[in-house]
């Protein structure tokens, strides 16, 4: 296995990959991984590991962050980390994964009654229409501000 560090973007610098990449299916798992080995390199900036987003999937597959943290820690690959999420937590078929990962793409906090209004600020903040946005369009638009304004909540 690899030296995580040497496999951990700088997200000071750019943004963690789309949460729509998908690894054995799995969206927001390339994004993940992307937070959480630049958050062990020290390079993470104002992205956060293990947050509501990375809960998605963690949720979804029954893991723990700290317990994929450690796993990530070790260096291994993408393939090798979305093999460990294949085996362990909650075992899932590939249609599972398939109808999870295509809904989280179709996800839009507008009008939810917990998020909405923070969701309804952040595209309007952006240049976005809440009413056809979906939070991945919101997370797109937001990464592509990175080092033009400071936002404390990136997930």
């Amino acid at each position: 296995m690899a030296d995580v560090k040497t496999l951990a973007k700088d997200l000071t610098k750019e943004p963690p990959r789309s949460p729509r990449e998908r690894i054995h299916g799995y969206a927001v798992i390339a994004r993940m991984i992307d937070k959480c080995r630049a958050d062990i390199a020290g390079t993470k900036g104002e992205f956060h590991f293990d947050c509501p987003v990375d809960n998605m999937l963690f949720g979804f597959k029954g893991l723990k962050g700290p317990d994929v943290r450690e796993f990530i820690a070790t260096g291994a690959s993408d393939e090798e980390i979305a093999n460990y999420v294949d085996t362990h937590g909650t075992p899932k078929t590939a249609d599972e994964i398939k109808a999870w990962a295509d809904s989280t793409d179709a996800n839009s906090p507008h009008g939810d009654p917990e998020k909405g209004a923070w969701f309804d600020g952040e595209c309007v903040r952006l240049g976005l229409d809440p009413t056809t946005s979906t939070l991945w369009d919101m997370l797109e638009a937001d990464d592509k501000t990175i080092g033009k304004e400071k936002d404390e909540n990136r997930s």
